[in-house]
């Protein structure tokens, strides 16, 4: 039968327009959404040319057309064939160090082979024929490989393949060289201890003895066994013992090692080790265990005399970056500090007497990113637009001629060529998934957009993403703070929306920022789609809004974040638009201890909570992260009591679902067991699962889909 014209022209308008679903698997176990960027660049020395890793092979670029030159080497193509997942060049270049075989051990630990690819004779060579290695790295000149395996440093001459071992006594869970413990990997944010010189004759490392160290007990069930498996690993809890740190200098032409004199007193951290422009002088940073007091040291290493060049102290607590820059003048030294107030970056003499602070303002610098010797010009990163935003920077050595490199309002990040005539700017706003360029440093030039998203964006508007809209509310002592919104499509101010609000509020982090995406970005556009506010908030103590603002909440974690997540709540509820006693709050981590404060302590704001992998009480959180915010427990035990979701167990109001991995190394599952026990003991009811054997991020497609269905159908039938 035939329709009338009029009936057909909707019908053909409504399918044209239609939007789309969003499904748990589309981000789950589909690629709906993936984003496309340019990784894995490698710079190549002649300032000409780029490298990057592109479907197991490494491919050379040409910078100025952007266009692709040459296959280096082709992972497929080798005999025996090599599945690539990372690879570094010696300085040279003559030579490819390739790694395959990844085997992830903590967050960024990990062990593999390696394999040495010469490019003129087209040749590979296994590193070692003994066992995986962990941190393979050429030396200056290219010469040598040094690695770590089983807890020692080894070090391979390419000449004739033959290794050397630097140290004997590695031992698990008790003397780990070349290498860190758990708590220096997770909170200080490296792995590879180990440093060649710049005259390649010697190896500077960190040896950990972690004997006296408590063992955390981590079960894994091993689906299938018939009894579970006691994985137990060296993790300081908060209060207790530390590693005893040394630095060891090996010379390897004398194969003498001489001790770095740290002190008698072995309580403290050794943070950031690195060689200066002189190949005798190793820079070694140390502070003290509570992290208020930052000294940078210099070690002559051919008399062993060791000397404090600058030291940094702060009432609450110091934090610490890779911004140590020595020049090669020899001279010179470049440090990045909040000193001010604000972070910013300071030149000082080698013997650490202040030439000048290079950048000044309220504001801060968010990457160091380098220094152009030859123009003596400094590039960085700052939110001097915006704390919501990264923008682009040039300035001179003498802190004049500062230029803004960058335009759009965003976010934007730079890699740069080693000679600073290139680089290339990954850019993402609000409005505008992340985009590709390669510019000329010179005149600040576009030579060409690299990767655009546009598949990304005919996507995200086929399925009708909305776009964050950002608001402002103040907290009871008046200051401002920063959120924003995801409202539903076809919303309208005169319903009444449930209100779910997403937050980390752990000390420096930022959740609100003028970029794309974000945490748990689709899955909140699902909810959003399903006719809830998304809302998401940074409390007081989250970062790049100066010094005073982050560091606020010091010795009483959770107490003002508390306030601000009520406070946020309140506000919402006087929007005409918003559902009072339909406001909810989830997070991860931090985030997960957040919302759980918040369902206990939260005078029943919330009418739902959903924590993952919360701490639930900071005395089971590791020394480094834990301390530097709260003392030990020893000296603020209320610090660590008052603010705890277990102490208010008994008060939970509303709907409340817990969730944990039982292999989570970081947040351990005692966490969730402890705080399930107050409230079983206080007769509350609530819901929780655990995730087998599943770490911090409880990773896994299928895992995260049925992780994120739970989630999903929680929120619809409790909010």
């Amino acid at each position: 039968m035939k329709k009338p014209l009029l009936l057909l022209m909707l019908f053909i308008t409504t399918v044209s327009f239609a939007q789309k679903s969003i499904s748990v698997d589309d981000f789950t176990t589909r690629p709906t959404f993936s984003a496309r960027s340019v990784g894995g660049i490698n710079w190549m020395k002649d300032g000409k040319f780029y490298s990057s890793l592109q479907n197991n092979k490494v491919v050379k670029f040409n910078v100025t057309t952007g266009e692709a030159v040459e296959t280096l080497v082709d992972g497929s193509a080798l005999s025996p064939t090599i599945s690539i997942d990372d690879y570094a060049f010696s300085a040279d270049e003559k030579q490819i160090l390739i790694s395959t075989g990844f085997e992830q051990i903590y967050r960024w630990s990990f062990r593999a082979e390696y394999f040495i690819y010469d490019l003129s004779t087209k040749t590979v060579k296994k590193l070692s024929p003994n066992g995986k290695q962990s941190y393979a790295t050429f030396s200056p000149d290219g010469t040598k490989v040094a690695f770590v395996r089983a807890n020692n440093l080894f070090y391979v001459t390419l000449s004739d393949m033959k290794e050397y071992q630097v140290t004997t006594d590695g031992k698990f869970n008790e003397i780990i060289n070349g290498s860190t413990d758990w708590v220096y990997e997770e909170e200080f944010g490296f792995t590879t201890a180990f440093f060649w010189s710049p005259d390649n004759n010697k190896l500077a490392y960190y040896r950990f003895d972690e004997s006296r160290v408590k063992e955390y007990n981590m079960q894994k069930w091993n689906q299938g066994a018939a009894y579970p498996q006691d994985y137990k690993f060296k993790y300081p809890k908060a209060g207790e013992a530390n590693s005893i740190i040394e630095i060891y200098v090996y010379d390897l032409g004398t194969q003498q090692k001489i001790k770095a004199d740290l002190g008698s007193n072995t309580d403290i951290y050794i943070p950031r080790v690195k060689w200066t422009q002189d190949a005798n002088t190793l820079s070694i940073r140390r502070m003290n265990r509570l992290q208020n007091q930052l000294e940078i040291m210099h070690l002559n290493t051919l008399s062993g005399a060791i000397s404090t060049v600058l030291t940094e102290k702060n009432p609450a607590y110091v934090d610490i970056n890779d911004d140590l820059t020595y020049l090669n003048d020899k001279k010179h030294f470049i440090h990045v500090s909040e000193m001010s107030g604000y972070n910013h970056i300071y030149l000082y003499t080698i013997e650490g007497k202040l030439v000048r602070q290079i950048t000044n303002g309220n504001w801060e610098v968010t990457s160091f990113i380098g220094l152009d010797e030859k123009t003596k010009t400094v590039y960085y990163q700052s939110t001097e637009v915006s704390p919501l935003e990264r923008h682009l920077y040039s300035i001179t050595l003498d802190g004049k001629k500062k230029l803004k490199l960058s335009t759009e309002a965003g976010m934007h990040t730079a890699n740069m060529s080693n000679d600073f005539q290139f680089y290339i700017k990954y850019f993402n706003s609000a409005t505008q998934p992340n985009t590709v360029s390669l510019f000329a440093t010179k005149g600040n030039t576009l030579i060409k957009v690299l990767e655009k998203n546009e598949n990304l964006q005919k996507t995200v508007a086929e399925y009708g993403i909305v776009a964050k809209e950002f608001f402002t509310f103040n907290t009871v002592d008046g200051q401002a703070l920063n959120g924003l919104f995801m409202k539903p499509k076809d919303f309208d101010p005169a319903k009444k929306y449930p209100v779910l609000i997403y937050q980390y509020s752990g000390p420096g982090s930022q959740n609100v920022s003028n970029s794309w995406g974000g945490g748990h970005f689709y899955f909140h556009q699902m909810l959003v789609q399903k006719g809830y506010i998304v809302a998401i908030v940074d409390t007081r103590g989250t970062g790049f809004r100066g010094e005073a603002f982050k560091k606020m909440t010091y010795k009483q974690l959770g107490k003002y974040e508390l306030e601000d997540h009520v406070a946020a709540a309140k506000y919402l509820s006087t929007l005409n638009y918003v559902d009072g006693g339909r406001i909810g709050i989830w997070g991860w981590s931090y985030g997960g201890y957040m919302s759980s404060l918040a369902m206990t302590n939260g005078g029943g704001v919330f009418k739902m909570g959903i924590a993952v992998a919360p701490v639930t009480n900071w005395r089971y959180y590791d020394t480094v992260y834990t301390e530097r915010y709260l003392q030990t427990p020893q000296e603020n035990a209320s610090g660590y009591d008052d603010n705890s979701p277990s102490t208010h167990a008994a008060k939970l109001k509303g709907n409340f679902l817990l969730i944990h991995g039982t292999g989570d190394d970081n947040v351990h599952f005692q966490n969730s067991v402890v705080l399930q026990e107050a409230l079983v003991n206080a007769g509350i009811q609530f819901d929780s699962f655990f995730y087998v054997d599943k770490h911090h991020g409880i990773q896994g497609s299928k895992t995260r889909q049925h992780l994120y269905t739970m989630m999903l159908n929680y929120v619809l039938e409790n909010l």
